[in-house]
């Protein structure tokens, strides 16, 4: 009795131990950095290492633009944050300042979407059609693509 017991907690926790190394192992990167979304990017499309090198490099070189738009695409939510502040706290707005404000924030979301196009449909030339139809899908692009729209 004592020795079933013992082979008993012995196989519990020999398969404890498994299952833990397992999801360890398997277990999907959740910190938001360009390695970590490249990696899952790589998995789900089973990417060749030529396409992943090429993804990589195109990821790379187009990060300081969009962290640059980023950093704008802040700046204008706090400047509405003030403007709104201004707006319960006197009662009162300058709307030709607040036209101007629109004016630049449509013009930076214009670029940010400009821009996040550009890299999507530089990202989906690298693939093959089945991976460029998943990819088009995931980043919820239309199907339908052709090089001579306007982007």
């Amino acid at each position: 009795m004592k020795r079933m017991i013992l082979i008993l907690c012995l196989g519990l926790v020999g398969g404890g131990a498994a299952h833990q190394a397992y999801f360890k192992m398997h277990r999907p990167c959740v910190e938001p950095t360009l390695a970590c979304e490249l990696a899952w990017i790589r998995h789900e499309l089973d990417l060749t290492p030529g396409q992943y090198r090429r993804l990589t490099r195109i990821h790379e070189r187009s990060e300081p633009q969009l962290a640059a738009l980023a950093d704008q695409l802040d700046a204008m939510r706090r400047q509405f944050a003030e403007f709104e502040a201004q707006r319960r706290g006197t009662g009162e707005i300058d709307f030709l300042e607040f036209g101007e404000f629109i004016a630049q924030r449509r013009e930076i979301k214009d670029e940010c979407t400009s821009s996040t196009r550009l890299l999507i449909m530089a990202s989906a030339e690298l693939m093959d059609p089945e991976q460029r139809r998943r990819y088009l899908a995931l980043v919820g692009q239309p199907r339908e693509t052709s090089r001579n729209q306007p982007l």
